[in-house]
Order: structure tokens, then sequence, then C-alpha cells
């Protein structure tokens, strides 16, 4: 499903508690209980979010990932806010690497009219949306294909990528935690990150404001390796000092 704005503002609600009681959301939204109830049975069947007796939940934290279709449509809007704001920075003619995630593939399709750039990517449907640009050479790295969402990844992606050093690496994650730490769930996809992290001259972190606070398994990387960080709304505390503790510029897209 794609949720509405009143359901996304409900997930986001959720996602900042914990969980919340259905009164609770009700008296939030101003809408009626057999809304709320109505809202809540579609997001928990779409996997979004896990009901109990009067309440919601965030669904399994630490372990796995939304689905991929799911995680696509949502806050698509400001996924694209984020896209656009990421594309206005892509000096025309660089080198790049990109890793998985919506809003990478959001960033992508920004992208279909720069000139000259030169972009290595374990993410197929990154490399599929670029293929469309003629002035862009599109690099694919070796490995295992996941299924689920055409990423690449393993030892052999890995190499690959050691073998580049480029302007930019854009990369996404599942999760931003309190503590500093960029984390996501699958530790081979990790490795592949953490290659383009230390493979790029710079770092630029493309995250919607639902990825602050939001735990995840894997260490990918820490605040201070970063040089930008792109969302679509003003982080939430402890991180604004983090940032600019870390040296790490923020651009909230308008």
């Amino acid at each position: 499903m794609t949720p509405n704005p009143r359901q996304a503002e409900l997930l986001d609600a959720v996602r900042a508690q914990g969980s919340l009681s259905v009164e609770a959301l009700a008296e939030r939204f101003g809408v009626t209980l057999q809304t709320v109830r109505r809202d809540v049975k579609l997001l928990a069947e779409a996997g979004l979010l896990a009901r109990f007796h009067g309440g919601v939940r965030v669904p399994s934290s630490t372990t796995e990932n939304i689905a991929y279709r799911q995680r696509e449509a949502l806050h698509a809007e400001g996924k694209q806010r984020i896209a656009r704001a990421v594309a206005a920075r892509v000096p025309q003619g660089s080198s790049l690497l990109m890793n998985l995630g919506t809003t990478t593939e959001a960033v992508a399709r920004e992208l279909l009219k720069h000139q000259g750039l030169r972009v290595i990517t374990n993410n197929l449907n990154v490399a599929a949306i670029l293929a469309d640009n003629p002035d862009c050479e599109v690099i694919v790295t070796g490995g295992v294909v996941r299924h689920r969402d055409r990423g690449i990844v393993g030892e052999a992606a890995v190499d690959f990528i050691r073998q580049f050093k480029v302007d930019i690496g854009i990369i996404g994650i599942s999760g931003l935690e309190p503590d500093g730490t960029l984390r996501d769930f699958d530790y081979r996809e990790v490795k592949v990150a953490q290659a383009i992290v230390s493979q790029s001259r710079e770092v630029w972190l493309v995250a919607d404001h639902s990825k602050f606070m939001r735990p995840a398994m894997v260490e990918l990387a820490r605040l201070d390796q970063l040089d930008m960080l792109f969302t679509d709304a003003p982080p939430p505390e402890p991180f604004p000092q983090l940032l600019q503790d870390a040296g790490v510029q923020l651009e909230v897209a308008p």
C-alpha cells in the first residue's frame, strides 16, 4: 500500500514513541476510533505496524527490514525532495559510488539529465535507471544478486569497489541511532557500503526523517565519516549537536 498523509504521520508517531494506544492516536489526529482502527488494520496488513490489544507498535525492530515494495512507497515525496537536493549538488562530469536503497534510486532518477557522469553501483535498480542517460557511464559490481531488491552483495562486490576512488559516495541506510552510528540489517550489504565509504573522497548520506532513532543490527559507519547529510525534515535531538560535533553539513530538502 501507499500510505495517505494521515497514515504516514501515524507511522511516524508510532516510530517516535515505539508504541501508542488507539485512543491516543485518535486524539492526536482528531479522528474517530473507527478511523484509526481502519488505518491501523491497513498498515498492519502491509507489514508497517504490529497490532496488540488496544494499540500498535513498531514491527520487529533490529533484525529485519521492511519489504522493498513497502519501502519504495513509504515517504516517497520526501525521498523525491531529497533526491532533487542531491542532484543539484552533484557536479557535471563527476564520478559516483551509489549503494542500495529506495532513496538512492530516487537520486538516480534526478540524475538523468546530468552529463559526463561515471557511476559505479551494486544496485541493479540504480543501474537500470541511469542506463537511460546516454551521457552517463554505468559500471555494475559483480557479486550475488538479492532477488528481493536487486541489490548485489558479497566479497566480489567489495573487491570490485576497492579498485576505484571516486568524487562522491552516495549511501542510504536503514537507521541512524542516537549514539551517532549508521546502521543496516544485512552484514553483507554493510560490507559493500563500508567499501563505498572508504573509496569516496566525499560521503553523502541520504536519509528521510523516518531513519532517525530507528534501530538496526549492523553498524555501517559513524557520523564523523560523513561530509553531508540530506534529509527531508529537521533532525530530532540529539542529532543537531551530533552533526555539528562531527562536522557534517546538513541539508534539509525544501
